[in-house]
């Protein structure tokens, strides 16, 4: 049957063009540079996801939404502030009653080492401080702002539900 055929095709991985993904990667280079971005690489974000592979992630799928979506962004920018959304650069599972309100707070405080950190535009900071609306009540101002929120909600949904898929088989393996 010919529906068959398209069942068995692989499927496509969001793909950037070669120009674009230069650039991706040329801003993820800058932005490792001189600054406290591989630190992430300590902290789990979702599941098994690192806060610094979130961070790519994110920004990742926001550059290729506006790509594909054909939405006016600032991509330096979009990059960037994606990149730099989670800059809180601790590890929030560890119990405390600070950490207990980190999805609040976070924001303020990524922005605040992120201003130490980089001389940031108005767009990255609107990025960064309103990332995690709904559950902070200021919607972001910007397009770049709004594709941020969408893809770190896709991304950590993705990673959770990854990360518990992984957890499953480690318990399976040890019964």
């Amino acid at each position: 049957m010919k529906y068959k055929k398209n069942l068995n095709k692989k499927r496509k991985r969001r793909e950037l063009p070669d120009d674009k993904l230069e650039k991706f990667y040329r801003i993820l280079r800058e932005t490792r540079k001189d600054s406290r971005f591989d630190m992430n690489k300590e902290f789990i974000q979702h599941g098994s996801t690192t806060v610094r592979e979130h961070c790519i992630n994110v920004a990742h799928t926001a550059y290729y939404m506006s790509y594909k979506l054909k939405i006016d962004v600032n991509e330096e920018e979009l990059i960037r502030g994606a990149l730099l959304h989670d800059y809180f650069l601790y590890d929030w599972h560890e119990k405390s009653w600070e950490n207990s309100i980190h999805g609040y707070t976070h924001p303020t405080k990524s922005l605040k080492n992120a201003c130490h950190d980089f001389d940031l535009s108005a767009i990255e900071r609107d990025m960064i401080k309103h990332h995690m609306f709904p559950l902070t009540p200021t919607p972001p101002r910007c397009r770049e702002g709004a594709l941020l929120c969408i893809a770190d909600k896709f991304c950590a949904l993705k990673e959770t539900l990854r990360g518990k898929g992984e957890l499953k088989k480690k318990r399976a393996l040890n019964k």
